[in-house]
């Protein structure tokens, strides 16, 4: 397949792949030839997608998983690698948010909550798949972290300090690992329009839904499919001198 980003058989494991961005990168890479694995605590979803795929003429499979638990994490990696013997690549995506509100008036278990899966969840992902990686001659560990993990993000601390978090695993491990053959880098996005932010809007007045929308100077909200076509250009051999970077698609917030 002479494309470009070019995934054509490599084996993809996304968690979060039943919905936003995880199922939009899940139809792009299959549809650019990758084996997809769909992994997502709805496994409803990520079965219903699968499926759509496998009926497109691509290849995709369903996994359930919840990454907060690290024996689900493993059979997640098992049930994987009894479709195809190597995992080339990990989409770290399975996140949460929590409704907007100034620090003292976030519950305490929500901010553990965002912790457990965001960063947590990230870390025991990576745990599997860096001793999986070292084990086959390398692959390409790529985090869905956020421009909140980058910069200032009031209202939102609790997901803001996971998505930091999630900034931090992806350079200190990218350093350690280099040598091994093993990428790892993260993507940030801003608002894009997926069920979680979706969500979010419901919950907002006219104006805060306004003020979120308009929060770049393109004032759009991004597509799923535009964080996928960089996500792809990752997966793919194009990308083989980067590590240990945070892409950001923000409609220009951070410039």
């Amino acid at each position: 397949m002479n494309v470009a980003a070019n995934v054509e058989g490599k084996h993809i494991l996304i968690t979060g792949g039943g919905s936003g961005i995880g199922a939009a990168s899940a139809r792009v890479l299959s549809a650019r030839g990758a084996i997809v694995g769909i992994a997502d605590l709805n496994e409803g979803n990520a079965k219903t997608l699968a499926e759509e795929i496998v009926a497109s003429g691509d290849k995709a499979y369903a996994v359930a998983v919840d990454v907060t638990e690290p024996a689900q994490v493993k059979a997640m990696f098992d049930t994987a690698l009894s479709h195809n013997d190597k995992i080339d690549v990990i989409i770290n995506n399975a996140g949460i948010d929590h409704f907007p509100a100034p620090l003292t008036e976030v519950d305490d278990a929500m901010f553990m909550k965002n912790i457990q899966v965001n960063l947590a969840g990230v870390w025991y992902c990576m745990k599997n798949a860096l001793k999986h990686m070292t084990a086959t001659g390398g692959g390409h560990i790529i985090n869905i972290a956020s421009v909140a993990g980058l910069r200032s993000a009031p209202m939102i601390s609790a997901y803001s300090a996971s998505k930091h978090g999630v900034v931090g695993l992806t350079k200190s491990a990218a350093v350690e690992y280099a040598r091994a053959n093993i990428r790892i880098n993260a993507v940030c996005p801003s608002f894009v329009d997926t069920p979680m932010v979706q969500g979010v809007l419901s919950k907002l007045d006219e104006r805060g839904q306004k003020g979120l929308i308009g929060a770049n100077p393109m004032k759009r909200l991004g597509k799923p499919e535009e964080i996928a076509n960089a996500i792809a250009w990752l997966c793919s051999d194009e990308s083989s001198f980067m590590t240990g970077q945070s892409v950001v698609l923000d409609g220009g917030m951070l410039a």
